[in-house]
């Protein structure tokens, strides 16, 4: 091992005289070196400026001492690149951090920096600072916080502290530099001052900010100063930086950067001498725009990509599938021997240089610094690396076609017939109808150019249609809704496949068309990998809805769970109508989603309120889902039944600024609950709420207390309302809570009951609905004699006649009274066929009619069926079964079967 490291020490003396002249004035540390004692080299240099008084001074001997320590370390092979670039990184901090209390100091004897921080971008931000790296960081204070003379204006002294660090960090003197610093990052920096406010900071990158912005924030974070004010402002951008809703325009500009820093590069297109490492075809910025520009496109909905280093986000890009493996290691790699071989053009004078020296012997002498045989062998390598990461970029950068593109209708005369019209002058027409004024996403310029970029993907895709006229008519109802489509038009170009999903999503599903007319950026979902997978459960779901970039206020997290559940409702239905999951398992999904829904918004307005009204001392609000929502199975169609209950004592007080009882104290938060769960938002309309089934109904309080709520199911409650407290589930409320309705709950459903007198109750109940809830349809399952509602009735008789089947989801009810011997097997299967119909069709036959062709037969595949017909028979089949079973166990026959 000695011998490697005498070695580079070698090497070092004969080609890098920067090196070797910084080993002669530190004779301690070289003989540490010479002895191969890497850690303990490092550890003194950390110390080499200990015993100076002055800052700078200090640091200067510090970043001599580090860099001479780290250079010998990496060409002897001891040090990976990601230590080097990473101790370098962590002296930089040091050094802004004692630039900054220095400066500060000097003004403000005694200042700390409280309200004073500095932001580090680009390869300090992302840790990978190379051996002469300039410094890019944003200076920012807080005029309220930041310490200075009681005479000095905040600005003015804020500016003071950053001259003065400048000067620290970047002046040249006896014992050279610390670090060049360069402020150019900052917003608007041509006039702008080399320290700005933070609510001005704030203000730009919310209204005027730039895309490159955008790209450069990838990699920023909190380096020096007041590291907690930093992170709190790096939170209120992130919704900057890292957008849900994909802007093609900016991904756009970023990919029209690259190519003027490609084409503004003036030095040799392929390695040679004069190549730029950094700049030149294939080199060390084409990789870090790569990972950055897919960053930018899926870093808003994953945050797992959000990764400021260059090799962590190619392999961040890998695991989500968005680039291939091979693409992540051979790109990492080349980036790893790129910056190496960056590292030892610096080591040689200390410069920052990136080019290949221009003459031989200087090339020759770089090649063997690096233990290469010449300056032929080091071209020859750069050969390979650069054609990877070349071609690779320029598949990125390529153009996706004309802007100015379009189809001319007459040359597609088959469109115009499959589309519906005479001839191709009617459908030119109607397509230049499109672009006059009528539709507001088509009225700019930019608009209408992404739209004929489209246009010749999008006439076909609607031709193929199952039902195309009917796709063009939901086509243009999607144009006329959606106040902007941009990138829904950029999106669909660029992803061939999405359109191919949102024209069976406008051919087979409305109420889909609707929501993404709405709200385009919808379609956004559809991009994951993870697309087509089950959302997770409820805690998942629920810690996602929790998740509010920038200010964190109650209406920011009611926008949220808006935003989480209309998604993965969206995405939902389209694995529905795509037979891509069993139409039970989206009804659980779906009833998952707004159990998430329900706990998040209870927890935030539960501490909304509190802020007001306080908290009640051993007293919480509950909520009880029923129907469909308690059985854990909703279709897209539900709304939500629940039932408020309140723990505790009725005679308690809230201990805020404004106390109120515990009756009134729970109702009210009941009442919010309610409303953050059904009033519309920025962000859209989430659920109906019906509280009709609590105690009383209408005539009784929104929410009752736990033993009121126990007391009237025991000895006021009607039969069908102890049916559908069969379907009862806590939804939320603490523990204890919860087993003391579930205690209450069980207690009355387990009572002995006159089965004469429930059977009675029974037959009315449903002779009742009969006469007043007529099927709409043939697809009615619900309300279909021998439907889902006879197969409920009959559950809920046996259930509350012996106690037999407790459990509030259908399916497994069935299968307990099944393997009781109360109900035949076959019933199991009818329940399941019924079900999976009630759920697709929601979507694929709003009506409950016969669907049109192209829907029916998705509701047969999403159902399990080879065709529409028979779908019907075996539906048929079902309600025969369900229509046996009510007959033998009531004694009277189903009507109508």
């Amino acid at each position: 091992m000695d011998g490697e490291w005498q070695n580079a020490i070698s090497r070092a003396q004969a080609h890098a005289p920067f090196l070797a002249q910084a080993l002669a004035r530190q004779p301690e540390l070289a003989a540490l070196l010479a002895g191969g004692e890497g850690e303990a080299a490092l550890a003194w240099a950390k110390a080499a400026g200990a015993d100076a008084a002055d800052p700078g001074i200090a640091l200067r001997r510090e970043k001599l001492a580090l860099a001479t320590a780290l250079a010998i370390g990496d060409l002897a092979g001891a040090y990976p690149l990601a230590r080097v670039v990473g101790e370098l990184s962590a002296f930089a901090d040091r050094a802004l951090d004692s630039a900054i209390t220095a400066a500060m100091g000097k003004r403000v004897p005694g200042a700390t920096s409280d309200g004073f921080f500095a932001l580090a971008l680009g390869k300090h931000g992302a840790d990978e600072l190379n051996y002469s790296s300039d410094i890019d960081p944003i200076l920012l204070y807080d005029p309220d916080r930041m310490a200075r003379r009681e005479r000095d204006e905040p600005g003015e002294a804020a500016q003071r502290y950053a001259r003065e660090i400048v000067r620290l960090l970047g002046d040249n003197t006896a014992d050279g530099y610390v670090f060049r610093v360069d402020l150019r990052l900052r917003p608007a920096s041509e006039i702008s001052p080399p320290a700005l406010p933070v609510a001005g900071a704030l203000s730009h990158y919310e209204s005027s900010a730039l895309p490159w912005e955008r790209a450069a924030f990838i990699r920023a974070r909190a380096a020096a100063g007041d590291l907690a004010a930093g992170e709190d402002f790096l939170a209120q951008i992130r919704p900057f930086v890292w957008r849900r809703s994909l802007d093609f325009g900016a991904i756009d500009e970023i990919r029209q950067l690259t190519r003027r820093i490609r084409t503004a590069h003036r030095g040799p297109a392929a390695p040679g001498p004069g190549f730029s490492l950094k700049h030149g075809r294939g080199g060390i910025r084409e990789i870090e725009f790569f990972a950055q520009t897919h960053q930018l496109i899926h870093g808003g909905r994953d945050a797992s990509l959000r990764c400021r280093g260059t090799r962590a986000a190619l392999d961040a890009l890998a695991a989500a599938a968005i680039i291939s493996a091979t693409d992540a290691d051979e790109m990492g790699a080349a980036y790893d021997r790129l910056r190496t071989l960056e590292h030892r053009l610096q080591m040689v004078a200390d410069q920052q240089t990136h080019e290949l020296p221009v003459d031989g012997p200087a090339l020759d002498n770089v090649a063997r610094l690096d233990g290469l045989a010449d300056g032929p062998a080091l071209i020859a390598e750069l050969d390979a690396l650069t054609e990877q990461v070349g071609g690779r970029f320029d598949t990125l950068i390529a153009d996706e076609g004309g802007a100015d593109g379009g189809l001319h209708p007459a040359a597609q005369p088959d469109l115009a017939a499959a589309l519906g019209f005479a001839d191709e002058a009617q459908l030119a027409a109607r397509i230049e109808g499109w672009s006059d004024g009528r539709y507001r996403a088509l009225r700019t310029e930019s608009a209408r150019r992404a739209f004929a970029a489209l246009l010749p993907q999008l006439l076909p895709a609607l031709a193929d249609a199952p039902d195309p006229p009917g796709a063009l008519l939901r086509w243009e109802r999607l144009l006329a809704a959606a106040p902007s489509a941009i990138n829904l038009f950029r999106l669909l170009e660029a992803r061939p496949a999405l359109l191919d999903q949102l024209i069976t999503i406008l051919t087979l599903a409305p109420p889909l068309a609707e929501k993404l007319a709405r709200r385009p950026a919808l379609l956004d979902t559809l991009i994951d990998h993870s697309a087509f997978d089950l959302p997770g459960d409820t805690g998942a779901l629920a810690a996602r809805m929790a998740v509010v970039e920038g200010a964190h206020d109650y209406e920011a997290v009611l926008d949220r769970i808006r935003v989480v559940t209309g998604e993965t409702r969206f995405a939902l239905g389209v694995q529905l109508i795509a037979a891509a999951q069993d139409p039970a398992d989206i009804a659980a999904a779906l009833a998952r989603t707004a159990e998430a829904a329900i706990r998040t918004a209870l927890s935030a307005t539960e501490a909304e309120f509190a802020a007001t009204h306080g908290r009640i001392a051993g007293g919480a609000l509950l909520v009880l889902g029923l129907g469909r929502l308690g059985g854990g199975a909703l279709t897209h169609a539900s709304d939500l039944d629940l039932i408020y209950l309140f723990s505790g004592s009725h005679e308690s007080e809230s201990d805020g600024a404004r106390p109120l009882g515990a009756t009134l104290y729970f109702n009210r938060l009941a009442q919010r609950v309610t409303a953050a769960l059904s009033v519309p938002t920025a962000e859209g309309a989430l659920y109906e709420v019906d509280t009709r089934l609590r105690p009383q109904g209408n005539q009784g309080p929104l929410a009752a207390s736990i033993e009121s709520f126990a007391r009237y199911q025991r000895e006021d409650a009607w039969t069908w309302e102890h049916m559908a407290l069969t379907r009862a589930r806590v939804i939320a409320g603490p523990p204890a809570a919860r087993a003391e309705v579930e205690a209450a709950i069980a207690e009355v459903l387990a009572r002995p009951r006159d089965a004469v007198q429930l059977r009675a109750d029974v037959l009315a109940m449903r002779a009742e609905m009969a006469a007043h809830k007529a099927p709409k349809g043939p697809l009615d399952v619900k309300l279909l004699r021998g439907g889902l509602v006879d197969l409920e009735f009959i559950v809920h008789f046996l259930q509350l006649q012996g106690g037999a089947g407790l459990d509030p989801h259908l399916p497994q009810a069935v299968g307990l009274l099944v393997g009781a011997g109360l109900l035949p097997p076959a019933l199991s299967d009818a329940e399941q066929l019924l079900g999976k119909v009630l759920v697709a069709a929601r979507l694929l036959a709003l009506d409950l009619a016969a669907p049109s062709p192209p829907a029916a037969a998705a509701l047969a595949r999403a159902c399990g069926h080879s065709d529409y017909p028979a779908l019907l028979s075996a539906i048929g089949h079902a309600r025969g079964t369900v229509a046996a079973a009510w007959a033998g166990i009531f004694g009277e026959p189903v009507e109508d079967i």
